[in-house]
């Protein structure tokens, strides 16, 4: 066993209804005001009706930037920062999907007084050493794993960058399943498999792979193919949903320190130039990248298999092709589109799309096997 470092969110709450008791979070932190940052879908379907009223009762201010956007940009997280200052922020919530969460970290961080650094100067793997704001993260899909990880996304004008530092680990997370039970199908569904995503790929990361993010990424894995399509058919299962919050936030504690690979850089460009949403398009190029890392990663997919799988594992039957079947049917049950095409991706953007995937070496560095510009094409074009 070589030698590693571990690092995750400091506490966590993990029970249905735990997010009434927010207010009480902060106000034990000693916070007195609080900027939640969010997106206006939560205030449209009152995701917030009933915590924003519990911070009159504990004496705390709050307000609320509701202006993030998917795959935030760095005038939503500059105007959110702006806020935060405004009004003297002393403890950020995130509460939402991971571009509130991820959006939250950032403002944690540059709206701490006197903060030295802007957001320019912080991109990249530990360019942010300063001190933040204390941060309490409120996850409302079952997916990104935000609140368990130090990185936070920004579109920027060419493309997406990252911050990736420990300075951005949360201090508290709250997993509360009944903030999950409005979400649609498709989100559910996108969402929970991109948290699979997440496991798989923490397992077979090429750099960093190490016995805790191993045990994390099993059980994630395991809760997750167990309950994915109960949640997608059953929307009104809390049981279920909150194994797959549990689920998305193990995965995110995995990748967190055993980063994701080829299919985050082949997913990251198809949210650029065809807005699609993160964990669709994880989806669409999942089971050709797996397919491509087979070669190399064949064993550790196989000792995957049986936790996706279950009793419908069949013996004498190679596991890793098993495990992508699985992954493929799980795709179909879920109601996802099944290919760039479907999703609306033009063939004449392929090998654009593969180009700036080229980008992300950050990423393609953990994957078990080289990933080449010429790969990447082949890879969407089997894809499409």
């Amino acid at each position: 066993m070589h030698g590693f470092t571990f690092s995750s969110t400091a506490h966590l709450i993990c029970a249905a209804g735990s997010a009434t008791g927010l207010a009480v979070q902060c106000a034990s932190c000693g916070a007195r005001n609080v900027l939640l940052v969010t997106d206006a879908g939560i205030l449209r379907h009152g995701l917030l009706d009933g915590v924003l009223p519990g911070f009159a009762a504990a004496g705390v201010n709050v307000a609320v930037y509701s202006e993030v956007l998917a795959d935030p940009s760095e005038a939503v997280v500059l105007a959110a920062t702006a806020q935060a200052r405004a009004m003297q922020a002393d403890l950020i919530v995130g509460f939402g999907g991971g571009s509130s969460m991820d959006t939250a970290k950032l403002v944690a961080y540059l709206a701490y007084p006197g903060q030295q650094q802007g957001l320019a100067d912080i991109y990249g793997v530990d360019q942010a050493t300063g001190p933040r704001l204390p941060l309490i993260q409120v996850p409302t899909t079952a997916g990104t794993g935000s609140e368990v990880t130090p990185i936070s996304i920004v579109t920027t004008a060419t493309g997406k960058s990252g911050v990736v530092s420990r300075q951005l680990l949360p201090d508290l997370a709250i997993l509360d399943a009944q903030l999950t039970l409005g979400l649609p199908a498709a989100v559910t569904a996108a969402t929970g498999i991109d948290a699979m995503v997440h496991a798989i790929e923490a397992y077979t990361s090429k750099l960093r792979k190490n016995p805790l993010s191993d045990l994390l990424a099993r059980e994630a894995l395991r809760l997750l193919a167990a309950n994915l399509e109960r949640v997608v058919q059953v929307p009104d299962d809390l049981p279920a949903r909150q194994a797959m919050l549990l689920g998305a936030c193990l995965a995110g504690q995995a990748f967190a320190n055993a980063p994701v690979a080829a299919v985050h850089a082949l997913a990251y460009p198809l949210g650029v130039s065809f807005h699609l949403p993160h964990g669709l398009s994880n989806a669409l190029v999942l089971q050709q990248v797996l397919r491509f890392n087979l070669s190399v990663a064949r064993p550790l997919y196989a000792e995957l298999a049986p936790l996706v799988l279950g009793d419908r594992l069949q013996p004498g039957l190679d596991m890793a092709e098993q495990l992508i079947e699985e992954l493929r049917r799980l795709h179909v049950a879920t109601g996802l589109p099944l290919s760039l095409s479907e999703a609306g991706v033009t063939r004449d953007s392929l090998a654009q799309l593969a180009s700036s995937a080229m980008q992300q070496q950050r990423l393609l560095v953990n994957n078990p096997r080289h990933v080449s510009e010429a790969d990447a094409l082949g890879i969407y074009t089997a894809a499409f």
